[in-house]
């Protein structure tokens, strides 16, 4: 039996700022996708379940309990995901993505184009 090839491989990752940041976004996204994934799941099962007409009131009670569980379950995902996504945004965007970007960002409150650093932040 032969040992298996493990490649050199160097640990060190380059990445400016705002492409963490955009990568971080990226991954929000992807997870939402999967949770609305899970949610039509959970819709198509039920609908299932609806046309097998089933006789039994427990049987209702069992379907309820577990769609009610996912659906829970999902709940608390997206708190932690919109926790996730209020730390991304507290980040220093605008500092960091001049040199990234050929765009100017704009302000996350106001939609401006490179606002005053006194001005970020503030209600219309």
């Amino acid at each position: 039996m032969s040992l298996p090839n493990i490649p050199d491989i160097s640990p060190y990752i380059s990445l400016k700022r705002c492409e963490t940041i955009n990568l971080l976004l990226s991954s929000i996204a992807l997870e939402e996708i999967g949770l609305s994934h899970i949610l039509n799941a959970q819709g198509e099962k039920l609908q299932h379940f609806l046309k097998a007409c089933p006789k039994n009131i427990q049987d209702f009670f069992a379907m309820n309990k577990s769609i009610n569980e996912i659906l829970r379950s999902i709940v608390s995902s997206q708190i932690l995901l919109q926790f996730k996504m209020e730390d991304v945004m507290q980040m220093d965007y605008e500092s960091c993505c001049e040199s990234c970007s050929p765009k100017e960002p704009a302000c996350p409150s106001h939609g401006k184009k490179k606002p005053k650093p006194d001005d970020c932040g503030k209600g219309d």
